[in-house]
């Protein structure tokens, strides 16, 4: 199997691209950034025994190479052109980057559907994170109080995190829209209840030594219920990323949410 890495110098592409060089069944054909002064891997410290290219405009990509799958962990502003582009020319998509609009996600997966080429958009890989969130939108049929609070590192653009608010969509599909709280509760600082989505809060942290982790908080009539997962390290999310390039070469249809897989 083929594979290009997009944002191969952030610390979610530099993971990804080692995986895929430890893979007995992938190869790597191509990493690709833009603003990448380098022209191959190999004059990166990290990667001094690669000699494989960095493309710093797409359309090398498609001349030079004949890439299966194509791994994304950039950023918002990049992601969706990028799997626009790589759905258009045949490439199946496994993007981890978050921020997606929601209208997006749907142009994606009807381009996807008339191109005939698989994909995968996945608010997160960790197969952990995906059972988390499995199991508090089950637990939300008999516990409709629910807050999210997810914690991130400091460098993170998009707030709430891709995997608060796919949780909180799972959660809304199970209990609908219930309103929490006292109805009379006001603010005396801005901002300090989070965001509302559906009548569940959802609260984001960004402090430096975070990774990713994030807790569903659910409260009933004397009793709780605490649902949380942490990824420590980046490799927690390859085997979801490894499963997902193997998974769209089955598809013709683009897929949100990696427990879809599953």
């Amino acid at each position: 199997m083929k594979i290009i890495v997009a944002g191969f110098k952030g610390k979610m592409g530099a993971t990804a691209t080692k995986m895929v060089l430890d893979t007995e069944d992938f190869e790597l054909v191509g990493v690709y950034d833009p603003y990448a002064e380098e022209n191959h891997l190999n004059e990166l410290t990290a990667f001094a025994d690669v000699d494989i290219p960095v493309f710093h405009n797409k359309e090398d990509i498609v001349e030079k190479t004949q890439a299966d799958v194509w791994i994304d962990f950039t950023v918002p502003a990049a992601a969706y052109e990028n799997t626009r582009f790589a759905l258009k020319n045949g490439i199946r998509p496994v993007v981890g980057t978050t921020g997606f609009k929601e209208a997006e996600v749907k142009e994606l997966q009807t381009l996807a559907a008339d191109q005939s080429v698989g994909g995968l958009i996945a608010p997160n890989f960790a197969i952990g994170a995906v059972l988390m969130m499995q199991f508090a939108a089950k637990a939300a049929q008999y516990f409709p109080d629910v807050e999210i609070i997810e914690m991130h590192h400091d460098q993170k653009l998009d707030a709430p995190s891709g995997t608060a608010i796919k949780t909180a969509e799972m959660i809304y599909a199970e209990r609908g829209t219930h309103q929490q709280g006292h109805p009379d509760e006001k603010e005396t600082l801005e901002g300090a209840r989070g965001a509302d989505y559906k009548g569940m809060k959802i609260h984001s942290v960004r402090l430096p030594g975070l990774v990713a982790h994030q807790q569903v908080q659910f409260g009933s009539t004397g009793e709780g219920l605490t649902i949380r997962h942490d990824s420590f390290d980046r490799s927690s999310f390859m085997t979801g990323v490894a499963l997902g390039c193997r998974k769209v070469m089955e598809v013709k249809t683009l897929i949100y949410g990696l427990e879809n897989l599953l």
